[in-house]
């Protein structure tokens, strides 16, 4: 079976609400497939902040915790639109030596525009990096640490794919 048939199962911990604007649709009336990169960052910063408690950038961790978007997948499943009140959940995947997963699922509960079904689904990979000093570093531990207490479970090691070379010079 593709990733494509495959949706994401089973709930998230995190779950940002997502109020559809009008500036979010197209010409066909419904959420531009560009926006939901848009709903990701929304659920990815609210996550963070969540599980540090403070936003990306401030406190204590706010440099050890910069990482970049390296790659970011969106899998639409049925449109979404105008006025229709969405939940954009997130969770970790994965974590590697440098980087982790975070992976997305938009939802609509049912209201008076649509009854409740999945939008979308997706993944990023962020990579830490060291502004700095210019370059990639290690997911720290405390980082770890705190993503696994808000998950409530390990968190599992990257899954080596063929696109990964076997895994011998991935992240």
């Amino acid at each position: 079976m593709s990733p494509r048939s495959r949706p994401v199962e089973g709930g998230s911990r995190y779950r940002h609400p997502i109020e559809v604007r009008f500036a979010d649709t197209d010409a066909l009336g419904h959420v531009n497939n560009a926006v939901y990169l848009s709903y990701f960052e929304a659920a990815r910063a609210g996550y963070y902040a969540a599980l540090a408690g403070v936003p990306f950038g401030y406190g204590a961790t706010g440099e050890r915790h910069t990482f970049l978007i390296a790659e970011a997948r969106v899998t639409y499943r049925l449109p979404a639109f105008f006025g229709e009140p969405l939940i954009c959940e997130c969770r970790v995947a994965w974590a590697g030596r440098s980087s982790f997963g975070l992976g997305y699922r938009v939802v609509s509960e049912g209201s008076a525009v649509a009854p409740a079904r999945v939008v979308a689904d997706g993944d990023t990979v962020q990579v830490m990096y060291d502004l700095r000093a210019g370059r990639v570093v290690r997911v720290p531990a405390d980082l770890l640490e705190l993503m696994e207490r808000f998950e409530g479970r390990k968190i599992p090691a990257r899954p080596i794919s063929l696109a990964d070379g076997g895994g011998a010079g991935s992240r």
